[in-house]
């Protein structure tokens, strides 16, 4: 009997996500798999109802060579994508269908749920063998999940954060660094014309190493990530400080969204999503008030925001995208599954699924961070991996 394969993605999109399945699609179907691709992540299967013949249509795809021969063109992903976790679905996210099922066990006194029975009944009737998440920590840790109640899977990490524990590099990360250094260099011409500080607050959540990478490789002034807690005063006068050296007369800063200033919490808004997270960002628009207000200066203030994992994969995602698909894919020929591919010191490996939930993948700030000066700092280049991890 033939086997399949079924393949997701979670999260929020980021360039490379497409060539990344069509590795895996590639190499599968050469060796004599079928591949269904599961439409909007976990969600599709949430709300598909076994009972009701158009949401396998809906949620459902077969996958030819045919089917995935130009999506590598393109970024975002072509299955779509959600945040469902279907281990924490709130009372007014319950599929019709599902409410007062007995495949639904109550997980809080709000009326959250727990719909893992379910998923696993519909990856059966679906036939699929192994599963293929492509998701960042919170995608993923539901396929450890999966993996936990006995369904085999190979998980495959993409997040432009970067912050997938156990690897040093996640699909998406290229791109939304090379977005964000276009992006400062060009906005340097109106930050120089009118003689301003720049602030640019970058995506990122915890982690400050989009901050980190986008400052050292676009050489702005000063760089604040949520590893270090940020002294405006301290700041203010950096920056006045480099304006003056500037013979351009202007400063310009990055800030990741997760940071934190002295006095401050972070800055979050909305409820919490299927994970636990609130929505992140607004600290760079306080951050700039408040330099203008200390410093007297004008201030030019951008969020790059979702232009960072906009368009097509540069070359280094398409190049880790590939691999890491033909690698998920070379596992589970093996039956090698209950992995994520991974990077670690430069070259391609498998970690157990739930070693990313084993810890938190923040800068090393000892050698690669200036925390009394807000600024990138690598002493030593010799021995360091080429991607500073």
């Amino acid at each position: 009997m033939t086997k399949t394969i079924g393949i997701l993605t979670g999260g929020g999109d980021v360039p490379g996500l497409n060539p990344a399945m069509k590795a895996v699609v590639l190499s599968a179907l050469e060796a004599g798999y079928r591949v269904l691709g599961i439409r909007k992540g976990w969600g599709g299967l949430l709300n598909y109802n076994l009972d009701d013949p158009a949401t396998h249509d809906y949620y459902i795809r077969e996958l030819s060579r045919w089917d995935v021969r130009t999506i590598d063109r393109t970024g975002g992903t072509f299955l779509h994508t959600s945040r469902t976790n279907p281990q924490n679905v709130k009372a007014d996210a319950v599929p019709d269908f599902l409410k007062n099922s007995s495949l639904g066990v109550q997980v809080k006194d709000d009326g959250t749920m727990d719909y893992t029975d379910h998923v696993i009944k519909v990856l059966n009737h679906l036939n699929i063998d192994t599963l293929v998440p492509i998701g960042g920590d919170d995608t993923l840790s539901y396929g450890a999940r999966i993996h936990k109640e006995g369904y085999p899977a190979v998980c495959i990490p993409k997040t432009m954060d970067n912050d997938v524990f156990g690897t040093d590099y996640c699909i998406g990360f290229s791109t939304a660094i090379t977005r964000s250094v276009e992006f400062i260099t060009n906005m340097r011409t109106s930050v120089g014309s009118h003689e301003r500080i720049g602030v640019v607050e970058l995506f990122g959540r915890y982690s400050g190493e989009t901050s980190l990478f986008s400052a050292y490789l676009s050489y702005v002034d000063r760089a604040v990530i949520p590893e270090v807690e940020c002294d405006v005063a301290e700041l203010c006068e950096y920056l006045l400080e480099d304006k003056r050296n500037n013979p351009s007369n202007y400063a310009i800063m990055t800030v990741s969204e997760g940071a934190i200033l002295k006095g401050m919490d972070v800055v979050v808004t909305g409820e919490e999503d299927a994970y636990g997270h609130r929505k992140l960002g607004g600290v760079g628009r306080i951050l700039a008030e408040e330099i203008k207000y200390r410093t007297g200066h004008h201030i030019m203030f951008q969020q790059p925001a979702y232009l960072m994992r906009s368009g097509a994969p540069d070359s280094l995602d398409r190049m880790v995208a590939m691999c890491y698909g033909n690698l998920a894919a070379q596992l589970i020929l093996k039956g090698d599954t209950g992995k994520m591919v991974a990077l670690q010191n430069g070259c391609y490996t498998a970690i157990p699924i739930d070693y990313i939930m084993s810890g938190k993948k923040v800068v090393d700030i000892d050698r690669y961070y200036d925390a009394k000066q807000y600024r990138p700092s690598i002493q030593d280049i010799i021995g360091v991996p080429m991607f500073l991890q």
